[in-house]
């Protein structure tokens, strides 16, 4: 049984037969102690502070059985592709602050638009994914290579930055049939690229450091820590619910 938070996702996956729901990570509407296992892939790096990461990984705690496994994997900041660190926007305090304001009042205002929950995501993500290269973080400028970490060698990695906006790109076409252009643009949400014609959202992630990942479970209760890997610019962890 499969769940996210996107409307249109999930219909998608329903039309495919799939065992699927529209819930929060943050409050999972499934009994405690319901599942065998439990896997969360690429979620926990879209929440934007660690009391939010820590809670989803609490969720996916009780909703497991005892003796029950958990798979969870993030995007790491040590990334195998180091060449395209430009393309990602330094999350800042100030930035953030802008951000954040421009969207509180974007949601407030009723003239904003229709919601892009009205937009498949199906053409969306055929778009998104033939430009893969848009969607990978490099690490920052002076990191050792990754080799040196995936053949045990000490990693001395520079972390500083770890949270970022990621372009999202929206062909136009998709965006003007749900009338989503305008209002988005308006509010500072979105910008146009007419090179790739497409609207560009910024997207949320908190890239995690060697060892982060690890910590933050360590801190729920309930858990015990049954291995752990680097796979594919992924930090991954099993856990095993006690």
């Amino acid at each position: 049984m499969g769940c996210d938070l996107s409307a249109p996702l999930i219909s998608i996956c329903s039309q495919r037969g799939h065992e699927v729901l529209v819930a929060d990570a943050l409050c999972l509407p499934y009994r405690t102690e319901s599942f065998d296992a439990a896997i969360s892939i690429a979620v926990l790096h879209h929440l934007s502070t660690e009391e939010r990461r820590k809670k989803a990984v609490e969720e996916l705690a009780r909703v497991v059985v005892k003796g029950g496994s958990i798979l969870i994997t993030v995007w790491a900041v040590e990334q195998e592709d180091k060449n395209l660190i430009s393309r990602w926007t330094p999350l800042t305090s100030k930035y953030s602050e802008e951000w954040v304001g421009a969207g509180l009042k974007s949601r407030s205002s009723k003239s904003s638009g229709p919601a892009l929950e009205s937009i498949e995501e199906q053409e969306v993500i055929d778009d998104v994914s033939n430009n893969h290269d848009e969607l990978k973080l490099a690490e920052n400028a002076g990191i050792q290579p990754i080799s040196n970490l995936l053949h045990g060698k000490p990693a001395e990695f520079g972390v500083g930055q770890q949270d970022y906006f990621v372009p999202w790109h929206l062909p136009y076409h998709r965006a003007e049939i749900a009338g989503a252009t305008a209002g988005a643009i308006a509010s500072g949400l979105a910008r146009k690229d007419d090179k790739k014609g497409a609207i560009i959202y910024d997207r949320y992630y908190h890239v995690f450091a060697e060892g982060e990942l690890e910590r933050l479970v360590s801190g729920v209760r309930g858990v015990d820590v049954f291995d752990s890997f680097y796979d594919k610019s992924n930090w991954c962890v099993i856990l095993r619910k006690t």
